[in-house]
């Protein structure tokens, strides 16, 4: 749950985010997130009472595990998160807008889902001590649905996460779709 806590407003919620870890670190993130209207409305509840006792503006990444009993909280992050850069091909307001316009003050009329979409990190597969450099991001980025962030991080070693490819598709367009998209183009790109 993307939690938006406001100087001058009420704390907002970006819609459900589902999200794969490996290795303890987030591979993949999709949005919108299968999530039932109560347990949506319970996380909410929860991220509201977490990040208003911690007080403070900005956004906050509130992470749960979906249960047959419902939602369990599982950590917080005050800050954008990770998993949240899938924001960046479905929403009018990236989480980095979110937490810009919190932070100065300025409104935030509504966060609105705009496409359904899917993050996946490219992932360095070795050690490299300065100014990697990227193949196959012409290939990545044949499909108009998928757009690609490069960190610009000054090296690489294994599993560190140096960029991501987003995929956006129209919003009702299955989940499950972006995900292959997102995940097939991380998979062309190389750090080398």
């Amino acid at each position: 749950m993307l939690t938006v806590t406001q100087k001058n407003g009420e704390t907002l919620f970006c819609p459900a985010i589902g999200h794969r870890q490996e290795r303890g670190d987030y591979q993949e993130s999709w949005q919108p997130c299968a999530i039932d209207n109560a347990d949506f409305k319970e996380a909410c509840q929860m991220a509201q009472k977490v990040t208003a006792a911690l007080g403070g503006t900005g956004i906050w990444g509130v992470e749960f595990f979906l249960t047959e009993n419902g939602v369990v909280f599982s950590e917080l992050s005050p800050r954008p998160h990770d998993t949240g850069m899938v924001t960046m091909a479905t929403q009018n307001l990236s989480e980095f807008d979110l937490h810009a316009r919190a932070i100065l003050g300025l409104p935030i009329a509504q966060i609105r889902l705009e496409h359904t979409g899917a993050s996946a990190v490219i992932l360095a597969s070795g050690d490299k001590e300065s100014s990697p450099d990227f193949e196959g991001v012409e290939d990545a980025l044949q499909d108009a649905s998928i757009d690609v962030r490069l960190f610009g991080k000054p090296s690489a070693r294994l599993y560190r996460r140096m960029g991501v490819a987003l995929c956006a598709l129209p919003l009702g367009a299955d989940a499950s779709e972006a995900r292959q998209k997102a995940m097939g183009a991380a998979g062309k790109i190389r750090v080398v």
